[in-house]
C-alpha cells in the first residue's frame, strides 16, 4: 500500500514538473519562454542528473525531462518485486 501511494505521488509530481517544463520551454498557454522551467525536474531525476555531463549540450534539457522516468520505472519494479516477496 505504501509503495503504491509513493509511486502514484511520484508520478503526479513528475507529470506536473514535466508540464511546467514543456509550458516554459515552448511558451504554451500564453506563458513566456523560461529557460529555468525544468528546475523542478532536477530533484526528481536524481541521481541520473549527475550523468547529464556525458550528454551533448542540446540534449541536456531532454535528458533532464526523461531522468525522472527512470526513477519512476525503478519504483514500479521495486513495488512489483516487494509484492512478489509478500505472496
Amino acid at each position: 500500500m505504501v509503495c503504491r501511494i509513493t509511486t502514484i505521488v511520484f508520478a503526479v509530481l513528475y507529470l506536473l514538473a514535466l508540464v511546467a517544463f514543456l509550458t516554459g520551454t515552448f511558451g504554451w498557454f500564453g506563458q513566456e519562454r523560461d529557460p529555468l522551467s525544468g528546475v523542478f525536474l532536477l530533484p526528481l531525476g536524481l541521481p541520473w542528473i549527475f550523468v547529464a555531463d556525458l550528454v551533448s549540450e542540446p540534449a541536456k534539457p531532454w535528458f533532464a525531462a526523461i531522468a525522472p522516468a527512470l526513477n519512476l520505472l525503478a519504483l514500479v519494479l521495486i513495488c512489483r518485486w516487494a509484492r512478489r516477496l509478500r505472496q
